[in-house]
Formats: C-alpha cells, sequence, structure tokens
C-alpha cells in the first residue's frame, strides 16, 4: 500500500483530468472540409507539375507558358501545405487560386466556366464557414 492517504490520489487524478479535458476543449481540430480542400490542392498540384512536366523541352528551357503552368501548380501545392497548418493567408490564395482559374475558364467553353464557378463558390463556402474562421484564427494567434 502507498503511503498517500486515498483522499489525496483522488485528488491529483481529478486536477489531472480537469486539465486533459481542458486541453481538448480547447484543441484547434482542423475542420475535415479543410483537409480535405488542402489535400485536393497538393494532389492536384502534384499531378500537374507531374503532368506538363513532359512538356519542358531542355532545348528551350525557359518556355514562358510552360514556366507559368508550373508555378500556378506549385501555388496549389503551397496553398494546401499552409492551409494544413492553419495559416490564414493560405485561405485565402486558395480562393484566389481557383477565382484565376474561373478567369482563365471563361476564355474556353461555357460548361468549363460553370464548373469553376461552382467549384469556387464550394471552397469558398466551406473555407469561409464559422468553424473554418475559428480554425485559421486560432491558428494564426498560436503563431508568433
Amino acid at each position: 500500500m502507498s503511503a498517500e492517504p486515498h483522499g489525496r490520489r483522488m485528488e491529483r487524478r481529478l486536477v489531472a483530468a480537469l486539465r486533459n479535458w481542458r486541453t481538448l476543449v480547447h484543441m484547434n481540430k482542423r475542420p475535415l472540409p479543410v483537409t480535405i480542400i488542402a489535400f485536393i490542392y497538393i494532389a492536384m498540384g502534384v499531378i500537374g507539375l507531374a503532368y506538363h512536366f513532359k512538356d519542358f523541352k531542355p532545348q528551350h528551357p525557359f518556355q514562358y507558358d510552360i514556366v507559368w503552368v508550373e508555378f500556378v501548380r506549385l501555388i496549389a501545392i503551397i496553398c494546401g501545405v499552409y492551409m494544413l497548418r492553419g495559416h490564414n493567408w493560405a485561405r485565402w490564395l486558395t480562393l484566389a487560386w481557383i477565382a484565376f482559374h474561373v478567369i482563365l475558364s471563361a476564355f474556353h467553353t461555357l460548361s468549363e466556366l460553370a464548373i469553376h464557378i461552382l467549384f469556387c463558390v464550394v471552397i469558398a463556402w466551406f473555407l469561409f464557414r464559422p468553424m473554418a474562421t475559428r480554425y485559421f484564427r486560432a491558428s494564426s494567434r498560436t503563431k508568433t
């Protein structure tokens, strides 16, 4: 038997449980839609980089169109990674990225424009819901 009285042990356990409960309550959990959108952006960036890499010609290494396409794909990866880390600027860059694609699709078919507008609206709706806003605000407060 331990020398510590039973009441004292129970008190310590209760204090430890309360600390754990406070930690769980105040923990900033990432909303599932933010996680899904972030991983989609990362995947689309990586797939786009790999797909368009075949267009890169060593004879003409600085063809402007391929450099810009790869740059846009790299931005998608950055958006996804930093949204997972809770950076608010990444949420805004994500919206700007899809808005840029809406503008580009305006020069293509009407169905492509409609799909990009739909994606833009859905992404904006999920990234600016109250739960997502709390996640990005809380994450920015913990970063110094």
